[in-house]
């Protein structure tokens, strides 16, 4: 298989997640948000697969672009801008890659953690996305000599660590940070989903 039709897959497998885990992502949201993070992100990725289906892709950092496109489009609250600068920043990243190398994967997930602190200014701490995609970044670089799979894997685990450790933070960031000491206790939905989009692409790759 080819890297742009494994990253396809990739993305196939972060939206049947969404569509999965839309329930629980949407309760940890009605603790300390909006209560619309799991229907945002199932309605982004899904926007995602339509505008995938029948366009023309030649590299992974063409799917990475479309789906960054739809996001941004979609996805309403802080999500949508966030994670689109994500996926836009790893599709830089890849650029005109036709094959894609463990390094090459911690290097856009390096690139997506740089857009994301750059449009929400969120620190390690803050609990954000950012407390689960930072870990995964250093465990993803960590492994960027093993094959794609193997640094998704890592970085996965690693992102459910980050994720755990929001419960027992105060939010300084997004609509939780008005709770004050009342978000503690409360897991972040953005960190636990960026954790199973994680989990969804070491899963779609499988062990190779």
């Amino acid at each position: 298989m080819g890297a742009t039709e494994a990253t396809l897959g990739v993305i196939r497998e972060m939206a049947a997640a969404m569509e999965e885990h839309r329930g629980y992502l949407t309760k940890l949201d009605s603790e300390i948000g909006d209560g619309d993070h799991g229907t945002n992100m199932h309605r982004g990725f899904q926007a995602a697969l339509e505008r995938l289906d029948g366009a023309e892709l030649n590299t992974p950092a063409d799917v990475l672009k479309a789906v960054s496109m739809a996001l941004i489009s979609k996805v309403g609250g802080a999500a949508g801008p966030l994670y689109g600068t994500a996926f836009l920043r790893a599709s830089t990243a890849l650029a005109d890659k036709e094959e894609v190398s463990g390094e090459d994967v911690a290097a856009a997930l390096e690139a997506a953690l740089g857009g994301i602190q750059q449009r929400g200014k969120a620190e390690v701490g803050d609990k954000t996305i950012v407390d689960a995609l930072t870990p995964a970044v250093e465990a993803a670089k960590g492994a960027g000599g093993g094959s794609v799979a193997e640094v998704f894997r890592a970085a996965a685990a690693a992102a459910e660590e980050g994720a755990v450790s929001t419960v027992e933070m105060t939010a300084r960031r997004g609509r939780a940070s008005y709770l004050g000491a009342r978000a503690v206790g409360h897991r972040d939905p953005g960190a636990t989903s960026t954790q199973l989009l994680l989990e969804a692409a070491a899963r779609s790759l499988g062990s190779e």
